[in-house]
């Protein structure tokens, strides 16, 4: 594959690292022996300051983005939080996150509970928490950008298309691809665009969130308390997602394949700058399945 595929990321899948993939052997439909990559599980341990928050199954990749990320997202970090440190023991499969301010969420941790779209993604009972204050920022959205987008990360050599069992969750800006993040549970994946952001100081009022999974209300409502007025995916919605996005005014853009999508919500974002008849259809060699 041509480097220029990775030309605009800061942070690119990389389906070839040894500890994200194992070889298994086994037999195919004809019975003949076949070897292929399956995706490796670990568990991650989060803390906050001295308090343990969640085990969460993970790849193992960027575990200190994940833990940032993870309590930005469940409202446990604040905007204003100072992170002093955070310390990821490999051994032990622990992430610490400190910070200034001390902090205690006993009840909050008492209500956690299991997600309705990944069996590894876990997020708290009131998730809804907050949502009433969000305000989007009225950016545009092109749909030359969203075309382009949807080439370059279909086409971008990933862990999904090595291995498969995998979400993947894409930071972008206008037309460009920025962080490429991967998971077994979608959540994971955008908990590390999440971590990425707060510890980089990078802003949500210009960027699309892109995933492979599908739009529920948990997708969409971290989307909304990230700031980011734009979410797109390959996949289908739900009726509760939908209703959300409506409710924050989030644009809500799904079955993105080739020269087609739908969009649900904040269709008074889009730009309709190019004629859907000059964009190519997508061919089966570089066509992803949505990973749901």
């Amino acid at each position: 594959m041509p480097d220029d595929v990775f030309r605009d990321y800061l942070i690119a899948p990389d389906p070839s690292a040894p500890r994200l993939t194992r070889r298994v052997v086994g037999t195919d439909h004809t019975g003949a022996k076949t070897e292929i990559s399956v995706v490796e599980e670990r568990p991650l341990t989060i803390y906050l300051n001295a308090q343990e928050i969640v085990t969460a199954m993970t790849i193992g990749d960027y575990p200190e983005y994940l833990a940032v990320g993870f309590l930005r997202n469940q409202g446990m970090l604040l905007a204003d939080d100072v992170v002093t440190r955070v310390e990821y023991d490999d051994d032990l499969e622990v992430v610490v996150v400190r910070t200034e301010r001390q902090t205690s969420y006993e009840e909050k941790v008492k209500k956690k509970t299991r997600t309705s779209g990944c069996a590894v993604g876990t997020v708290f009972g009131d998730m809804m928490e907050g949502l009433d204050k969000v305000v989007l920022p009225a950016t545009e959205l092109r749909t030359s950008w969203l075309y382009a987008l949807a080439h370059k990360i279909n086409t971008t050599p990933s862990l999904y298309l090595e291995a498969g069992a995998i979400h993947g969750t894409v930071l972008c800006q206008e037309d460009r691809p920025l962080v490429y993040m991967e998971d077994v549970g979608r959540h994971n994946a955008v908990d590390k665009i999440a971590g990425w952001m707060f510890r980089e100081g990078v802003g949500p009022k210009d960027k699309i969130l892109y995933t492979t999974g599908r739009l529920t209300s948990e997708m969409v409502i971290k989307t909304a308390l990230m700031g980011i007025p734009v979410l797109a995916s390959r996949s289908g919605f739900t009726a509760w997602g939908v209703e959300i996005a409506r409710q924050v005014g989030l644009t809500c853009i799904g079955r993105m394949r080739g020269k087609r999508f739908v969009c649900l919500a904040g269709e008074d974002r889009l730009v309709r700058d190019m004629d859907p008849d000059d964009v190519p259809e997508e061919s089966r060699k570089s066509s992803r399945k949505s990973a749901e």
